[in-house]
C-alpha cells in the first residue's frame, strides 16, 4: 500500500518562499525619493551651498567687511590683481615722488627689485621707504646701499589678490561677500520655517481636534491676522524693536506659520475620525497625548513637504525686505542685499548681480524640486 502521507505537502512554510518584511510608510517614501533623481540633485546643491556658506567665508583669503580702496568695482578674474601692466607704472610713480631713478625691475611672482640710484645726487637713505609703504600696491619695502650711498637696491613685495567674483563700488571681495549671504539667506529661511512650523503645528492641531466653538475662534483669529499687510507688520517690528536679523526671521516666522495652521488643522479634522484616535480616546488618553502622539505624527506627510516650499518663500521675503532697505544691513548682507546693489550698478558691473542673482536661483529651484519630490514620496496614493 502507498503511504499518502508521503504526498501530502507540509503544514509548513513552502520551500524557497521566504519571509518577505513590510515596510513603514517612511521606509516607503525615502525609496521613493532616493529613485526621484531631481528631488535627489536638488539635495545635494542644498548642502554644498549649506557647507559654502558655512566654511566658505572662513577659508575665503578676503573678509566679507574688508575694503581695498585700489581694487574698486574690478572685473571677475582668474588673474590675481593688480595686473601686470600696472605694477611698473605704479613702481614708476612711487619712484618719482621719492625723487629717485631705477633701472629696468624684476617681477618674480610676488617679489619685485629694482636697482635705484639719487637723482638728485645726494645720499639715498631708508627714509625714502615711506613712500613705499604708503602704496596700496607695495608692502614690506627694503633698500640695500652701496658703499658710497648714491646707489642701492631696491626690494618690494607686491600684494598680489584674486577676486573671481570681481569686487563691489566699495572694494570688497564680491565671493566672499556671496557667502556671506547664502548662509544669512538659509539662516533666516530655516529659523522662520521653524518657528512657523512650531507655532503652526500646534495651533492647527489644538484647532482641528478641539473642534466646536474653540476651532471656530481660534479660526477667526487666523483671519484677522491674514488681513494684516506683511511689509506694515514688519515696519512696525523693526520701529519698537531695532534692526537685526533676530527680527526679521521673528517677523517672517509669525506671519508664515498661518498656512501651516490651517493645513494641520485639515490633516487633524480627518484624523481624529479614524479609528485608531477614537480606541485611544476609549482607552482613556488624553488630550495632550493623543495630539502629540497620534494626531501630530501623522500629519507630518504634508507639513514636511510644506516646510521644504516655506523655506523658499522666507528666503524670497527677506530678499524684498532688504532690497527695500528694511532687511541685513551693511556690513553684514544676505543674497537680496547683494541683489539690490547689483541692480543699481548692473550696466557697468553686471557681475554685481550675476552671481548672487544666480546663487539665489538655485537655491530657489533646488528647494522647490526637492519639495515636490517630498510630495510624490510622501504621497499615500502613489504607493
Amino acid at each position: 500500500m502507498t503511504d499518502i502521507s508521503t504526498n501530502l505537502p507540509s503544514h509548513g512554510a513552502p520551500e524557497g518562499n521566504a519571509a518577505v518584511a513590510g515596510r513603514s510608510l517612511w521606509q516607503d517614501a525615502w525609496i521613493r525619493l532616493r529613485r526621484n533623481r531631481a528631488a535627489v540633485a536638488s539635495a545635494i546643491v542644498l548642502i554644498t551651498l549649506s557647507l559654502v556658506g558655512i566654511f566658505g567665508p572662513m577659508v575665503s583669503p578676503h573678509p566679507y567687511e574688508k575694503i581695498y580702496p585700489q581694487f574698486v568695482r574690478v572685473a571677475p578674474s582668474l588673474e590675481a590683481y593688480p595686473r601686470a601692466d600696472t605694477i611698473i607704472p605704479g613702481l614708476e610713480r612711487e619712484m618719482a615722488r621719492a625723487r629717485i631713478q631705477g633701472g629696468e625691475p624684476e617681477l618674480a611672482g610676488s617679489k619685485l627689485t629694482v636697482d635705484v640710484t639719487s637723482s638728485a645726487g645726494r645720499e639715498l637713505d631708508e627714509r625714502l621707504l615711506r613712500y613705499f609703504e604708503r602704496s596700496d600696491l607695495f608692502s614690506n619695502p627694503k633698500i640695500e646701499l652701496a658703499a658710497d650711498k648714491l646707489s642701492g637696491k631696491l626690494s618690494l613685495d607686491v600684494s598680489r589678490n584674486y577676486f573671481f567674483f570681481g569686487t563691489d563700488n566699495l572694494g570688497r571681495d564680491m565671493m566672499t561677500r556671496t557667502f556671506i549671504g547664502v548662509r544669512i539667506s538659509l539662516a533666516i529661511g530655516l529659523l522662520a520655517s521653524v518657528m512657523a512650523l512650531v507655532l503652526g503645528v500646534g495651533y492647527g492641531a489644538i484647532s482641528g481636534y478641539l473642534g466646536g466653538r474653540a476651532d471656530n475662534i481660534m479660526m477667526r483669529i487666523v483671519d484677522i491676522l491674514y488681513s494684516l499687510p506683511f511689509i506694515f507688520f514688519v515696519i512696525l517690528m523693526l520701529v519698537f524693536f531695532g534692526r537685526s536679523i533676530i527680527i526679521i526671521f521673528i517677523a517672517i516666522g509669525a506671519t508664515e506659520w498661518l498656512d501651516m495652521a490651517r493645513i494641520v488643522r485639515g490633516q487633524t479634522l480627518s484624523l481624529k475620525r479614524q479609528e485608531f484616535v477614537q480606541a485611544a480616546e476609549a482607552l482613556g488618553a488624553t488630550r495632550r497625548g493623543i495630539i502629540t502622539r497620534h494626531i501630530i505624527p501623522n500629519a507630518l506627510g504634508p507639513v514636511i513637504v510644506f516646510v521644504t516650499l516655506l523655506v523658499p518663500k522666507a528666503i524670497l521675503l527677506e530678499s524684498l525686505l532688504s532690497f527695500l532697505g528694511l532687511g541685513v544691513q551693511d556690513p553684514m548682507t544676505s543674497l537680496g542685499l547683494l541683489i539690490s546693489e547689483g541692480a543699481q550698478n548692473m550696466r557697468g558691473a553686471s557681475w554685481q548681480l550675476i552671481f548672487p542673482a544666480v546663487t539665489l536661483t538655485l537655491i530657489l529651484f533646488a528647494l522647490n524640486f526637492l519639495g515636490d519630490g517630498l510630495r510624490d514620496s510622501l504621497d499615500p496614493k502613489d504607493r
